[in-house]
This record gives structure tokens, C-alpha cells and sequence, in this order.
């Protein structure tokens, strides 16, 4: 029996489990605060004339809900994010007197745990042979940052050495990195569109292009998810209607879509987009933040996954802080946009340039994809080919184990959706106690119903640390009772041989 798709809707009896779950939630905690405002009324009160600095309605979540499961969030880790790690153990704390709020306290014990939550794509996170020995060479040299801005006295060879390679790599004719990569998103459209223009952008891409979006005083629409039909329906009735009041034609009409959806995991329907905005005469944002460097035979993202050219793509947007194991982002596009951007966006202006470290970081880690490193043994190709092998294996087996799994085949980003708020934490804590750690996701990260388990997979896992993690997932899944479809026949390796992988990955 094949396995079913991975869908963000719970089953019936889930949904209403998850909905009860909620409303008792919710019920429970505002009965709590009506007996600790009675009987627990604060000694401070907001001083005459002031209003309140934090309203109760606006945290309620956070202190009822959040303060109460963070121990499974924000962990902090005491080694390289590599394919297993090191834990800080912390244990809870009451604190808050009458809201019993419980705080988190470091115990001073280390845990070693198989790492399923970096962004580590390629394994550049952790030392590597070849860029750690020519970062720190930058080191000595250029010092930890340069303290100023691009425009001032920031600006260093190695800033453009970095920018021709990424435009080189992506066959455009000129790019600019940036120092953050959230800022790359939200400070540069902006700079690229305004009043009088339209966005048309996709139902789940991510916070930082929302921000950047809400920045730039455009008039924004939304189309359904990853849907090149609803974006065809929605900017022809955008241009029939045009300009709210006045009926003139848009200035100009950009899309903007991601290459693999973060929390979805899903690769974009890119030739559909394309072909939709080359119809309607659009322009495409495209945010490559988790597709560079993890889709494509040769690493160049969703442009070459999808089979369509980057001169089909107008601006092309990424950031360096998951295959490259760096930080920061970059705009890729006409010399003459970047040239603009350089002009008119704070983010180059105002903001402190990338860290030279951190851009040697980039350049190696790039040269080693494309296979231009001196040794020449081609460890950047066995690396992305390892990470595409390392993905598909383990998403075979979590569908097989009948698990709810998002997103496509090649994507190193998998979640497995838990549905109710009461397996949050439960998951996490239950993993970690076995050594696995994982990163959950729930309100107001996600909808109400669609909390979730994102696994990200890396070239660095061996095929054994894969093993291990599945054979720990399928017991805490039973334990949590998150199988929603039948459980199809266990991975049987010898006969896909596609699937195998090698015992070790440590050469990579």
C-alpha cells in the first residue's frame, strides 16, 4: 500500500482532540488568572498616567502555555552543531509566585545527543579540513569584524571577492552579501519595491519576507501555497482591477516564493511560477535560504532542481547560515539592481559589514562545492550527493512507519506533524532522553492545528546515526501515538540501492 502524502490538515477525531485540547487550555488559564487576580493582586501597580508596559491578554500564551514546556525550546548546546553534539542539561525551577511560572536552571552536566535540528546541510558547520585552517588565517589577518558599515570604512577585498563568486555561481551578473540574513529579506525589498506597486507572495513564506513585505508600503496579495493556479487567478484579477481608488496600472508586480519551504519542507513549483510571471509580465523574488546548496545536482539550488535558468529569475535571495555553515545572505541579480540596493538599502548602508572570518568561511565552503580546492578529490560533490542519499533514506522511513512526514523527495527538511500541544513537549523531552535531539514547533510559530517536529537531515549523519534516530522515532511515535497511516513494510536497504549509504560519512 503506497503511503499516503503528508498533509497540514489533522484527521477528523485529531482535530477535534486538538481543539479540545485547546479550549481546555484556554478555559483553565483564564480561570487561573481571575483567582490570581483576586486573590494574588501584585504589591507594583503602573505608576498614575502610565499605561501598562505589557498588557495580561498579550503574553497569556507565553505564561500559561510556553513557560511551562520551554525546556523543550532554545536549548543551548556546548559544542559544533555537527551530526551529534553536546546538550546543557538544565532542570525547572518555580519562579513568578502566584502565575508559578518555571524558569530553567543549568545543572552543569552535559548531554551527548545525535543532532536532527541544525541547518547543517553539507556538514561545514563543524571543523572542516580544508575552510577551518583559511578562516583562520582571515582571523589573524582581518581581525573579527571590520566595525563599520559597507559604505564607510567596512568594505574589504575579501566582501567582493565573496560577491563575485556568488554571482558567478549563480550566472548573474553581480551580487551583494549582507551581515543577516533575516535583514536580506526584510531590509532589501524595501529597497525594491513601494507605494504603487504589488507583491504578490506565497500563503507560507517565511516571517522575514512578511516583515519586508509589511516594510516596503506596497500593496500585498496572497496566493494559496506553492499553487502557480491560484497565483495566475490572483494576478489577473490584480491587473484587471488595479491600484486601490484610482484603477492606475501597478508600477510593477513582484512574486515572491521560497526554493524549499522551512517549516514544510516542500520544494517550490518553480516553472510553474515562472512561466505565470513571464505570462503576466511579473517580476520573481526567489528566497533560496534552505535550497542552495541542498537541491541540484551541482548544488545551485531550486533553479537547477526545477530545471529552470536563473535568467528567468529576477532577484535571487539566500543566506550562507545552512550550507555554508556561515552567516549572513545575499542578493543575486542585474548589476544594475545590485547597484541600486548598495544605494538605497540600510542594510548596506547602516549596518556593520559581514565578519571577513565569516566571508572566507563562504568562499571555501563554495569552492569546495564546485569542486575547485586544490586537493581536487571532489568532496563537495560527494557531499551534496551524501545529503540527497541521507535525505530520501530517512524520509522512507518515517513514512514507513505510518508518520504524518511534509515536504518532497531531495529535501533535507522533513517535519512530522504532532497535532495536539500536549505531544509538543512530549516528543522532545521523550527523544532527548533517549539522545536524540529535535526541534518542535507549535502556536504562534504555526497554526493552532498544525504543530510540528522539523528533522533536518545532514551530509555528515552516517548511515548508523540514521538508524539509530529512526529506530528512536519509531518508539517515541508509538508512545506519543502520532502513526495517523498504516505502516507500510520496514526499509529494506538491499533492495533499493539508491538508497544505500555508506557506514561512515566522516571522510566528508
Amino acid at each position: 500500500m503506497p503511503h499516503q502524502p503528508g498533509s497540514l490538515k489533522p484527521p477528523f477525531v485529531t482535530a477535534i482532540s486538538t481543539l479540545s485540547s485547546w479550549a481546555a487550555f484556554f478555559i483553565f488559564g483564564h480561570f487561573r488568572d481571575f483567582l490570581v487576580f483576586w486573590f494574588y493582586r501584585p504589591t507594583k501597580k503602573t505608576p498614575k498616567g502610565y499605561a501598562p508596559i505589557r498588557q495580561d491578554y498579550e503574553d497569556f500564551y507565553t505564561r500559561r502555555m510556553y513557560y511551562r514546556i520551554h525546556d523543550a525550546f532554545n536549548r543551548p548546546i556546548a559544542s559544533a552543531p555537527n551530526s551529534e553534539m553536546k546538550v546543557l542539561e538544565r532542570t525547572s525551577t518555580v519562579v513568578g509566585g502566584a502565575n508559578g511560572t518555571q524558569g530553567l536552571e543549568l545543572t552543569g552536566g552535559q548531554k551527548d545527543v545525535l543532532n536532527l535540528g541544525s541547518y547543517n546541510y553539507l556538514g561545514f558547520a563543524a571543523r572542516d579540513d580544508y575552510c577551518t585552517p583559511r578562516v583562520l588565517d582571515t582571523l589573524k589577518e582581518c581581525g573579527w569584524s571590520t566595525c563599520a558599515s559597507r559604505t564607510q570604512a567596512g568594505s574589504s577585498p575579501i566582501h567582493r571577492q565573496l560577491e563575485r563568486a556568488i554571482a558567478d555561481f549563480l550566472g548573474k551578473e553581480d551580487a551583494i552579501v549582507l551581515g543577516m540574513g533575516f535583514a536580506t529579506n526584510s531590509m532589501i525589498l524595501p529597497a525594491l519595491i513601494g507605494k504603487g506597486s504589488l507583491i504578490i507572495s506565497d500563503a507560507l513564506n517565511h516571517a522575514s519576507i512578511v516583515a519586508g513585505v509589511r516594510g516596503s508600503g506596497a500593496k500585498v496579495k496572497v496566493f494559496e501555497h506553492n499553487n502557480p493556479d491560484s497565483l495566475e487567478a490572483v494576478l489577473r484579477n490584480a491587473i484587471a482591477q488595479g491600484q486601490p481608488r484610482s484603477g492606475r496600472a501597478w508600477k510593477k508586480v513582484l512574486i515572491v516564493t521560497e526554493g524549499i519551504f522551512s517549516m514544510e519542507g516542500e520544494a517550490c513549483e518553480l516553472a510553474g511560477i515562472v512561466a505565470v510571471a513571464k505570462k503576466y509580465k511579473a517580476y520573481v523574488f526567489l528566497d533560496e535560504a534552505h535550497s542552495i546548496g541542498a537541491l541540484g545536482k551541482t548544488g545551485r539550488g531550486i533553479t537547477e532542481h526545477a530545471g529552470v535558468s536563473t535568467s528567468d529569475i529576477d532577484v535571487m535571495m539566500g543566506t550562507f547560515t545552512k550550507s555554508f555553515g556561515a552567516a549572513g545572505g545575499y542578493i543575486a541579480s542585474s548589476r544594475a539592481v545590485v547597484q541600486h540596493l548598495r544605494d538605497t538599502s540600510p542594510a548596506h548602508i547602516s549596518a556593520t559589514a559581514m565578519s571577513p572570518p565569516v566571508a572566507q568561511q563562504i568562499i571555501s565552503a563554495l569552492t569546495l562545492i564546485q569542486g575547485r580546492d586544490d586537493v581536487g578529490d571532489g568532496r563537495g560533490q560527494r557531499k551534496m550527493d551524501q545529503l540527497k542519499q541521507n535525505a530520501n533514506f530517512f524520509r522512507e522511513g518515517l513514512e514507513g512507519m505510518g508518520l504524518n512526514v511534509l515536504g518532497d523527495q531531495d529535501s533535507p527538511v522533513m517535519p512530522i506533524m504532532l497535532f495536539q500541544p500536549a505531544k509538543i513537549p512530549a516528543f522532545s523531552r521523550l527523544c532527548l532522553q533517549r539522545g536524540v535531539a529535535v526541534v518542535v514547533v507549535g502556536f504562534p510559530a504555526t497554526p493552532l492545528l498544525s504543530a510540528r517536529c522539523r528533522i533536518c537531515i545532514s551530509a555528515s549523519h552516517t548511515r548508523a546515526q540514521l538508524e539509530r534516530a529512526l529506530e528512536v522515532i519509531d518508539e517515541v511515535a508509538d508512545l506519543c501515538g502520532l502513526k495517523h497511516f498504516p505502516q507500510t513494510k520496514s526499509l529494506d536497504i538491499k533492495s533499493k540501492p539508491e538508497l544505500a549509504l555508506p557506514a561512515a560519512a566522516s571522510s566528508l
